[in-house]
């Protein structure tokens, strides 16, 4: 790529990564700003009007500054040239051909770290970090397990507290590109397993099995019980359910973006393991049964598998108003599979987290006015855990916070003795 030394390679960097190729390509071929200004379009592809250049046109959506300040940052852009990112934005699955080549060249010299100073705190999502040290007794250990599906690594954070009594168990599914130790940090998942007792499981999705280590929600293969990754989730749970003293009826799954979706899924396939579920700016189970339809159903909502849920999946969902990555109706279309067709009384109420987020809480209850379902829509809120730690990457440390309130609504449904 031949240099131009009007290019501001900074602004071309952020458009790649955001999936607007064509402005991108634009500011690399030397053109003026109003060249590569792109059309805003309402949810409707209307067009209202032209995106303004500059600092008002940095819709940025899922990396925080990090802890020591600084700005939001896109998400990481991945050239598809393995296999497709199914949340990685308008620009994954386009295949090599449909890219110019002089912007294929700028995208694979942006992909090297080090080549241009100051960018390699943009090509990626949070800083990498050092671990924080363990509380004494605490341990955080890898393990594997192994079925005809494949085998997978996780996490195990077993708190202080443990000492072979029975204790919940919560199983975190982390999003694309993210790792079980990135998972952890950004949502404090374990300080408060060390603060109420119970056991964490992060198992990890592979890069051979998708390029991104996006847990490939969209297969149809990988929504059924005891079949892809379902097993293996599965089969780690029950893995920890063997190795270690789990209160009966008290075992939950929680995930973000990809592993929201995977939870929605292993909800859905597995009643009888799992007392609840946490959705977090993810999509129902069945809303895609392959790329193309995943795809859209990012962009508009899917058409969720109605033969999945029989019964009530106890379900709390987080979804950002301003998710531009996952629409946020994908959240209503969790509730209204994890319904299941009952006919629940709801309440809605309004508040403001200490960081100045607002959110509006509906709770569905049954007959008796036991809550069965939560569902938080976060008020200007993207695609980010919501109250998470600058320490890990994709998260709204200004949101209430998802980790303690999924906590709180799981440990106050424990699965019914007897129940399937």
């Amino acid at each position: 790529m031949n240099a131009n030394p009007n290019i501001n390679i900074l602004e071309a960097t952020r458009l790649t990564r955001e999936g607007r190729l064509a402005e991108a390509m634009a500011l690399l071929q030397g053109m003026p700003p109003s060249a590569h200004q792109s059309p805003i379009v309402d949810e409707n592809d209307q067009d209202i009007g032209k995106r303004p250049a500059g600092p008002a046109a940095r819709i940025l959506d899922m990396v925080p500054p990090s802890s020591g300040g600084g700005a939001w940052t896109a998400p990481k852009f991945t050239f598809p040239n393995a296999a497709p990112n199914a949340f990685n934005g308008p620009a994954a699955g386009l295949d090599q051909a449909q890219v110019p080549e002089a912007l294929r060249d700028f995208i694979k010299r942006m992909s090297q770290p080090g080549l241009t100073p100051g960018l390699d705190g943009l090509v990626g999502g949070a800083a990498r970090r050092a671990p924080p040290p363990l509380p004494d007794g605490a341990r955080f250990e890898e393990r594997t397990f192994a079925n005809e599906a494949g085998s997978r690594t996780y996490k195990l954070y077993i708190p202080s507290g443990y000492t072979g009594q029975p204790v919940p168990l919560m199983v975190m599914l982390h999003g694309c590109t993210q790792s079980p130790d990135d998972f952890a940090a950004g949502t404090r998942m374990n300080e408060l397993a060390e603060e109420q007792t119970f056991l964490v499981a992060y198992p990890a999705q592979t890069q051979s099995a998708n390029v991104s280590k996006c847990w490939n929600w969209f297969n149809a293969g990988d929504q059924q019980r005891d079949r892809g990754e379902p097993s293996l989730i599965a089969g780690i749970t029950r893995q920890i359910m063997h190795d270690f003293s789990v209160e009966p009826g008290r075992v939950y799954v929680a995930g973000l973006s990809a592993g929201g979706a995977a939870a929605a899924i292993m909800g859905t396939a597995y009643p009888d393991l799992y007392a609840a579920v946490g959705v977090h700016s993810g999509l129902a189970c069945g809303a895609a049964r392959d790329m193309p339809s995943a795809f859209a159903a990012m962009r508009q909502g899917g058409a969720p598998h109605q033969g999945g849920a029989k019964q009530i999946v106890r379900t709390i969902v987080f979804h950002g108003d301003r998710d531009t990555t996952v629409n946020p109706v994908n959240g209503d279309q969790v509730i209204a599979q994890s319904k299941a067709g009952s006919d629940l009384r709801t309440t809605v109420s309004r508040g403001q987290a200490p960081g100045g987020i607002s959110y509006t809480r509906t709770v569905a209850c049954d007959e008796s006015g036991h809550p069965l379902l939560e569902h938080w829509v976060l008020h200007s809120a993207g695609h980010a855990w919501s109250g998470g730690s600058p320490a890990g990457s994709y998260t709204e440390p200004m949101g209430p916070d998802a980790s303690r309130e999924m906590m709180r609504f799981f440990l106050e449904h424990p699965k019914p003795t007897g129940s399937v």
